[in-house]
């Protein structure tokens, strides 16, 4: 009998300090633990594989987006990460007949996965990228790394780091939606498709944190390169510019840029990309950007030209982010209307 007590003494301490060592861990995370995840070495795995030339420039509708759809669906089976609808389902088809202004429409899909809030999690943030790029032309292969397959890579490791977090019993409080859209470079199809065919209700999405081209230094900055340009953060919510302002003083030391948000800006790059259809139905955003250098739209945007250290901290940047605005009490609303 004392035999048996001594035992369950023994197991039910070493059931608290299994408790507590979870404890101790879950109160040692902060959300710098969960950056770190977001590395310069993953980014580059990632990037050199997603914009291969086996991809062949993922033109929408090919067999080379399918590819690329195919790599990012797996990558969140692999991670755990939930289809937002349908088990195991991530992709958001789209009839050819939808392309109206592609030449030769083919079928295509958006793909989406979703970590859902533990406290709010009927408000939505979407984190969106397009990984879709222009194909071939004339045999060569427009392998369209900078653009967009750096947003799209740093959305898998923006999605990794808060699924570690979900696993340390520290998941986002609101939900998050991870699209990834086609058809973006003809006509911001993707985007369009999902604000007007939406898995959850507009009026649900809080903010969109859309990130394209994230990956390069554009000539105007090469003496200054610790930099990242955002267009659109003040445009619909002061709040959501002041949270983009404070994270990036607390967390980065890269400098926010606002050039192109100049509303008299010739580039128009406010109108440019997917965060665009989500602004118009009123929806708060940012729109993350490196600006164009020399090899945008061309064969020559390529993995060995991209400065995998910079695209780490712009990735992190916009983790920590949207972690502030999934997080806080508070919910970011279109002040500005």
């Amino acid at each position: 009998m004392k035999a048996l007590l001594i035992s369950a003494l023994i197991i039910l301490a070493s059931g608290c300090n299994a408790v507590k060592n979870q404890d101790s861990a879950q109160k040692e995370s902060t959300p710098e633990t969960y950056a770190n995840t977001i590395t310069a070495e993953e980014l580059k795995t990632h990037l050199y594989q997603f914009a291969d030339d086996k991809m062949e420039g993922r033109m929408t509708g090919t067999d080379g987006q399918k590819m690329a759809a195919e790599y990012l669906r797996n990558f969140y089976m692999d991670e755990e990460i939930q289809a937002p609808v349908e088990k195991n389902n991530y992709y958001q088809p789209i009839p050819a007949e939808y392309f109206t202004r592609a030449q030769n429409p083919l079928p295509s899909e958006n793909v989406v996965a979703f970590i859902k809030g533990s406290e709010k999690p009927d408000e939505i943030i979407v984190l969106s990228a397009h990984y879709d790029h222009v194909g071939m032309e004339n045999g060569e292969i427009y392998n369209g790394a900078d653009d967009d397959g750096s947003g799209t890579v740093s959305m898998l490791e923006i999605a990794q780091a808060f699924q570690t977090a979900v696993k340390n019993g520290q998941g986002p409080k609101r939900s998050i939606l991870f699209l990834h859209v086609t058809g973006e470079e003809i006509g911001l199809y993707g985007s369009r498709y999902y604000t007007e065919n939406p898995i959850f209700p507009l009026e649900n999405t809080v903010a969109n944190l859309n990130t394209d081209m994230i990956g390069r230094i554009a000539p105007e900055k090469k003496e200054n390169p610790n930099y990242i340009y955002l267009i659109g953060s003040d445009k619909l919510s002061q709040g959501l510019h002041d949270l983009s302002e404070r994270v990036a003083e607390q967390y980065s030391d890269l400098e926010l840029d606002y050039t192109f948000n100049d509303e008299n800006d010739p580039n128009r790059f406010y109108y440019r990309s997917d965060h665009y259809n989500f602004a118009k139905n009123n929806i708060p955003i940012i729109f993350y950007f490196n600006g164009v250098h020399e090899d945008y739209h061309k064969p020559t945007d390529t993995p060995d030209k991209i400065e995998y250290e910079l695209m780490e901290k712009r990735a992190k940047l916009i983790f920590h982010t949207a972690w502030e605005i999934a997080n806080q009490e508070e919910r970011i609303t279109a002040d500005k209307l």
